[in-house]
């Protein structure tokens, strides 16, 4: 059975695949990319994941991320990678930089990002003791 809409009221987009034949079933949703779930006739339902154990070897050569981090994870960086691009061009070509290109983090979003780190640390090593965060005005002073 083929089923296909594009206008199906409540589906945004709704992509399935599902395979049957002698050994068993395959099912496949483009929401939910991760996961494969392979039915063998007499036995429970195996969760497949994208990149882990079962995937095979031709989707472990086409799988770019490890298991465990969604689709979209490596978009995400392009994002941050294209935007700081434009700033950087919006430099070299001596005018102002797209503001829809200004989300990206900078020096003091980095020197917080250690200084919660070296604070978690410290903590850790003080058997998980509350142990203050070296203050905003640290991260500014970096900028």
């Amino acid at each position: 059975m083929l089923w296909s809409s594009q206008v199906a009221p409540g589906n945004e987009n709704a992509l399935r695949l599902r395979v049957y034949g002698d050994k068993g079933g395959l099912s496949w949703s483009q929401e939910d990319p991760n996961y494969l779930h392979f039915s063998p006739f007499g036995e429970p339902t195996r969760l497949i994941t994208r990149g882990g154990a079962g995937s095979g070897e031709v989707a472990g050569r086409v799988t770019r991320i490890p298991p465990g981090h969604p689709e979209g994870y490596l978009e995400g960086f392009a994002n941050i990678y294209a935007d700081v691009a434009e700033a950087i061009t919006a430099h070299i070509e001596n005018r102002d930089v797209d503001p829809a290109a200004l989300d990206y983090p900078g020096v003091s979003e980095g020197v917080r990002g250690v200084a919660f780190i070296t604070a978690a640390l410290a903590s850790s090593a003080q058997g998980g003791a509350w142990v203050e965060m070296a203050t905003t005005a640290s991260a500014a002073a970096a900028e």
